[in-house]
């Protein structure tokens, strides 16, 4: 397929997806959640052209020259693009940088891998920030792979409660301390995100995240890569699956009522979020 026609599809792809899930309204003030990866830039520069009220956030975890250029790159296109872009920082907010609250919390004995805590934190963070910037959408990159990968995660985890907060908006808890999260890449391959990143020639860091070589998630995106070779629809065919069980789990799931964290007063499930435990490690 030539470039251009590929661009045109893959942009009808994402239009495609956001109507069909009802993701944003013309009223939403959207907040894009961006790293400087190929995903994340990809969903700003598609929203920043066919909506108003779009503004972008990064948080900076700190993780040596990885960071630097990534927080250099989504700088510079949003500056190219005239797109707000609001900056925070782990040591702002935490005081430390994740290797070093990773590190801490080892010597603790509490052995959380890297991307499970960036990913704790970067979630409270983007949450509360999202809120304090009265934003009515929170976008992500997440694309096709990332959600076949989180679904199949679970399943061989049988998290079924993790599972209900999966889908192309966010999560079986409505809460008004909750900024809706959307996914507008959710039907699209990570493969066809990084040739149409490519041919727009936006300046992103394609290399992984030196810190998730130990990742579980690699190893199960590796492996149903393997299985995509011999079966070209798998990742579809499982985000298919779970789109047909997802009314089910999120009713099965839904809380009228949520609790909320006795130290940061954010949603929680039990009386201290999981950000506020990582964070009494580090007293």
């Amino acid at each position: 397929m030539e470039d251009k026609e590929f661009v045109k599809k893959f942009e009808k792809k994402v239009e495609n997806t956001i109507d069909k899930f009802k993701l944003i309204t013309a009223k939403d003030r959207i907040l894009v959640a961006v790293s400087g990866g190929k995903d994340s830039t990809v969903i700003l520069h598609l929203l920043h052209k066919h909506f108003r009220n779009v503004e972008a956030i990064t948080i900076n975890a700190y993780i040596g020259g990885y960071s630097r250029k990534n927080l250099e790159n989504i700088k510079g296109f949003c500056k190219k693009n005239c797109i707000k872009l609001h900056e925070v920082s782990f040591r702002k907010e935490f005081g430390r940088s994740l290797c070093y609250i990773r590190d801490m919390l080892r010597a603790k004995n509490v052995n959380l891998k890297s991307c499970a805590i960036c990913g704790i934190l970067k979630r409270y963070l983007l949450n509360k920030k999202a809120l304090e910037l009265k934003a009515t959408k929170l976008a992500t990159g997440h694309n096709l792979d990332d959600e076949a990968q989180s679904f199949m995660i679970n399943l061989i985890r049988y998290n079924l409660d993790a599972s209900a907060r999966l889908g192309p908006s966010n999560g079986a808890v409505k809460d008004k301390k909750f900024v809706p999260r959307i996914k507008p890449l959710y039907l699209t391959l990570e493969k066809d995100v990084e040739r149409y990143s490519k041919i727009m020639n936006f300046p992103v860091v394609y290399e992984r995240c030196p810190c998730s070589t130990d990742a579980y998630r690699r190893f199960i995106g590796g492996l149903m890569n393997e299985l995509e070779k011999k079966n070209p629809e798998i990742k579809l065919n499982i985000v298919n699956f779970f789109l047909k069980k997802m009314e089910g789990l999120k009713k099965e799931f839904e809380r009228d009522t949520i609790g909320y964290c006795k130290s940061c007063h954010q949603p929680a499930k039990s009386e201290q979020c999981r950000t506020c435990q990582i964070l009494s490690y580090l007293k």
